[in-house]
């Protein structure tokens, strides 16, 4: 039987790598396609004031995860 904390170390190291995996994406998906300035996405500039809501990449990025975590967590 393994201790608790041997399988929560392991939770915390997949967590880990699914975040440095989820970051380089996000940095590499911003170079190749273009996302976070898709139109549809708010950005106001005013003086020394910016603004920016990202809403249609975040909404086609919800869309998109539900679709692959449907498919991976299907019973």
């Amino acid at each position: 039987m393994s201790a608790p904390w041997e399988s929560l170390g392991k939770i915390i190291l997949l967590m880990g790598v699914f975040l440095v995996i989820i970051g380089g994406l996000m940095i590499v998906s911003g170079k190749i396609f273009n996302l976070g300035r898709l139109p549809g996405d708010i950005f106001v500039q005013r003086g020394n004031f910016t603004f920016y809501f990202p809403i249609v990449t975040s909404i086609l990025l919800s869309i998109l995860l539900t679709i692959i975590l449907n498919l991976l967590f299907r019973r």
